[in-house]
């Protein structure tokens, strides 16, 4: 697991050895979601949430989306194309 970033509190990372599609976990708070990419540029996509609030996802998924060129670059440097 690399972290690739953070958001406040919270860990953006890309599991070594996940699969496709291109997708990052924001972890903390205890809680956890995942984010599909859409690379190379977006928008990030919910795809599961372990105890978020709406809220809180709203600011991840607008955090994420300002960084998402770079998040697609991370995770093919991982893992090759996304």
């Amino acid at each position: 697991m690399v972290t690739v970033t953070r958001i406040g509190g919270l860990r953006v990372v890309i599991y070594s050895n996940d699969h496709r599609p291109a997708h990052v976990h924001v972890i903390g708070a205890g809680c956890e979601a995942v984010f599909k990419l859409h690379c190379p540029g977006g928008p990030p996509e919910l795809r599961e949430n372990y105890g978020f609030s709406r809220q809180a996802l709203d600011g991840i998924k607008r955090a994420l989306a300002v960084q998402v060129a770079r998040l697609c670059n991370e995770w093919e440097t991982i893992h090759g194309d996304p």
